[in-house]
């Protein structure tokens, strides 16, 4: 069955990775991966704009920044910047996708929240707030569509050794990776893989916060 798919945060690598995944296995589907020139999550008007024109049967809300900095020294615009695109962001391109999903009393969002949500560590505050705030989100909007057949649901991807993180440090890398239980770091592949599965196969999951890699959540 054909299917639209948008992937904000696009041009990210993992949203090129998971496009491609999915249109591997599904040839039919038409993907939508928009660069922050042609749809910025931070904008509504720009939101409104690509919607407009863009019908979403599953949306993958993969849009965000980062920039570590504790909250002693962190100022007002980067804090609104980092909330805007991590989570204000997510939340009204669902609102947006949604449209269309109603109509049709079907569809899926998934929004990517982080492992720092829920155990941040330190000089994370404006991110991990945002990302843990995608987890309340998750679970309200599941409550809020349930009835229209809307299924939400968020995942952490885990560490990923790609083009996001190539800044960061190997001795930080290895401290990080002392916190897997399998030593080792998830991948790109794995996570697209998820995605995948669960909007095809997992078709009764809703409201759900789904951490990918080997560290536990106490």
């Amino acid at each position: 069955m054909e299917q639209y798919v948008v992937i904000t945060g696009g041009q990210g690598s993992l949203a090129q990775t998971i496009a491609a995944i999915l249109q591997e296995k599904e040839p039919s589907w038409t993907i939508s991966c928009p660069s922050r020139q042609e749809l910025d999550v931070t904008q509504l008007s720009s939101l409104q704009e690509y919607f407009i024109d863009h019908p979403c049967d599953l949306l993958i809300a993969a849009a965000g920044e980062i920039a570590d900095q504790p909250l002693a020294k962190i100022s007002s615009q980067t804090w609104d910047q980092l909330l805007q695109s991590n989570l204000r962001g997510a939340a009204f391109a669902a609102k947006l996708a949604s449209k269309s999903m109603l109509k049709k009393r079907q569809g899926h969002i998934i929004f990517l929240t982080s492992y720092s949500a829920v155990q941040p560590p330190v000089g994370q505050i404006a991110y991990a707030s945002a990302k843990a705030g995608l987890i309340g989100l998750t679970k309200s909007l599941a409550q809020e569509w349930g009835r229209a057949n809307i299924r939400v649901n968020a995942i952490m991807p885990g560490f990923l050794d790609n083009r996001m993180t190539s800044a960061v440090a190997e001795s930080r890398k290895k401290q990080v990776l002392q916190s897997h239980t399998l030593g080792r770091f998830n991948t790109e592949e794995a996570v697209a893989t998820f995605i995948y599965c669960l909007h095809t196969e997992l078709i009764h999951t809703s409201g759900q916060i789904f951490n990918l890699d080997s560290r536990i959540i106490s």
